[in-house]
């Protein structure tokens, strides 16, 4: 008996750890964590069983959760909203103008079970979304104007400079509007919703992100923004110029007027000076006739020295009044004799 039992013990006791090993593989087999951010569709050997589980925002079902081990797969899917951004697209508007849109939007896995069966992962969705939002997209543009695509507002009243509306210039100038570009924005989704709720998809919103010209287009833009600055800018020289011209010749006027004033002074001031002069000057000169000879004997040298110079040439004849002073005014050498030894 105790041989029996010890040999009986020797058999259970690896069969009991067998089992157990056995029971801890099949418990963490079958046993799995769900996430609150989680929605877990199980499959059996690929194809779906039961319902999703947490897919239901108002029953939360996070937690744990069992399986059939070894042929139950669980498929995880986000349940937060998630984002889908597109590549930029090359689009012609109704006004045949080429530009490049770049759009983005935000979805969620609404149903998990035909977002599984549809599409299976998250790739294959943004793929989906690529085509979808990018063909409504650009049927959208092409049916509207530029203006339409990348103006938001319908009212929107810019700020421009007063001297632009002299001009009569359009530069600042906003075209009127019938949609927009949240209009837009609402007719690219609305059109892209039914297309999407096929695969378990919930498009939340789309949205222009960017829009750009063509870099031939934005090279044709800039010269002809340039050209139209320049035209302004020439008119604003043009008139600068006027305004100068008008500056300068009120100078001009004015120092003509203070010249011509000044002038006028100093001939007044030397004509009283000058008479005043002869006044006194004829006062000295007539008290005697020797005095009116003596001055104009001097007023003679002074018109003489005002006329001749050391270069000056002078031919006279005997009975001019310079000769007979000049004459009068050398002096008288005595002759003198030589004694003879």
């Amino acid at each position: 008996m105790p041989a029996s039992r010890s040999m009986l013990s020797q058999l259970t006791a690896p069969a009991a750890l067998l089992l157990a090993v056995v029971a801890v593989v099949l418990f963490f087999g079958s046993a799995y964590q769900i996430d609150e951010t989680d929605q877990v569709v199980i499959t059996r050997f690929g194809k779906p069983v039961g319902e999703p589980i947490n897919a239901d925002p108002d029953a939360n079902e996070a937690g744990l959760h069992f399986k059939i081990p070894l042929i139950s797969t669980v498929n995880r899917f986000d349940t937060r909203v998630l984002e889908w951004d597109g590549q930029p697209n090359q689009m012609t508007t109704r006004d045949k103008l080429y530009i490049v849109v770049d759009t983005f939007a935000r979805w969620r896995i609404a149903d998990p079970l035909l977002y599984f069966q549809a599409l299976r992962d998250e790739r294959s969705a943004l793929s989906r979304l690529d085509d979808i939002i990018g063909s409504e997209t650009r049927n959208v543009v092409a049916r509207h104007d530029l203006i339409e695509v990348v103006r938001s507002e319908k009212d929107r009243e810019p700020v421009r400079d007063e001297t632009l509306e002299e001009f009569g210039t359009t530069v600042g100038v906003l075209p009127p509007i019938r949609f927009g570009r949240i209009a837009l924005e609402d007719e690219i989704l609305q059109a892209a919703i039914p297309k999407v709720t096929l695969w378990g998809i919930e498009l939340l919103d789309v949205r222009i992100k960017r829009i750009n010209y063509k870099s031939d287009v934005i090279t044709k833009i800039y010269e002809r923004m340039i050209s139209e600055r320049e035209q302004i800018a020439e008119r604003f020289r043009s008139e600068g110029a006027g305004e100068a011209a008008k500056i300068d010749g009120r100078r001009e006027k004015d120092l003509r007027e203070i010249q011509s004033q000044a002038y006028r002074e100093v001939e007044e001031i030397q004509g009283k000076a000058d008479a005043a002069a002869s006044k006194i000057y004829a006062d000295a000169y007539n008290t005697s006739p020797a005095a009116a000879e003596f001055y104009g004997f001097v007023k003679t040298l002074d018109m003489y020295r005002e006329a001749l110079s050391n270069d000056t040439t002078v031919i006279l004849t005997t009975d001019s009044d310079l000769f007979r002073l000049l004459k009068s005014a050398t002096p008288k050498t005595e002759s003198m004799q030589v004694p003879t030894p």
